[in-house]
């Protein structure tokens, strides 16, 4: 055999391991590629899912509101809940617990100071994370003065979890229907420009021991262990925190 043809033989075997190897790695990237796209496709679904119909609000009123706290800050007792916009207890906390507190004479008498503190944990296993990105828009609204009546928003139109009824584009649709400045609300969302502060919030909710939501602690201890309290008994815990005895 010539040496020409020894080479060219040689060459082309080269070539056919090359294109073997090129093979090879474009079949593993298009499969990392068709892998991302499963794992993304959720968040992908979801910011893209339309808004759809929704419950509109009308704002309330609630004494000494200031960002996600209500009362006097140096009031003697201070209250600190703990909740998630996903959460169905927390809804029923809301509207009636937290309801009849923010219209008493406790909040607006100076005599206690509640706050809110966000406590994300229902999407931990998922993709879309609409736990946190109800945090995120409700702080965003915050930005504006608004936490309170984004809050109830939420909570109005909370839906089974994770399925889509805090997506993207609900989370922009209720902010519009307040009347929020959207340039200011969509940078803010956008950019989880309050990630820190959700972030500090969770983080003294498991220094606490919280486990789930609601929880409610006064004057840093937790209110009826293991269970949601009523009006009644938060009533009964403030009266005795304002008497001395607790």
């Amino acid at each position: 055999m010539s040496v020409s043809k020894r080479d060219a033989i040689k060459a082309q075997r080269l070539k056919k391991k090359r294109q073997q190897r090129m093979n090879t790695i474009l079949g593993i990237g298009g499969f990392i590629v068709i892998l991302i796209l499963i794992l993304a496709s959720p968040t992908i679904f979801n910011a893209l899912k339309p808004a759809g119909d929704f419950v509109r609000i009308t704002p309330e009123a609630r004494a000494l509101a200031d960002g996600k706290a209500m009362g006097n800050p140096n009031a003697p007792v201070t209250i600190e809940v703990f909740e998630d916009f996903q959460c169905p207890a927390c809804k029923g906390y809301a509207g009636s617990v937290e309801n009849e507190l923010s219209q008493s004479s406790y909040i607006s008498g100076g005599q206690v100071y509640y706050i809110f503190r966000q406590y994300p944990f229902l999407d931990s296993n998922s993709v879309t994370k609409e736990s946190h990105q109800a945090a995120n828009a409700s702080m965003c609204a915050l930005e504006q003065g608004r936490f309170w009546d984004y809050h109830d928003i939420l909570f109005a139109n909370q839906g089974l979890e994770n399925q889509g009824s805090f997506n993207n584009k609900r989370l922009q649709a209720f902010a519009e229907s307040l009347g929020l400045d959207m340039t200011a609300f969509n940078k803010c969302f956008n950019n989880n420009t309050y990630s820190t502060q959700i972030t500090d919030d969770l983080q003294k909710g498991q220094n606490y021991g919280v486990t789930g939501t609601p929880t409610v602690f006064l004057n840093g201890v937790q209110v009826t262990p293991g269970q949601v309290p009523t009006y009644d008994q938060l009533k009964a815990a403030i009266d005795a925190a304002l008497s001395g005895g607790g």
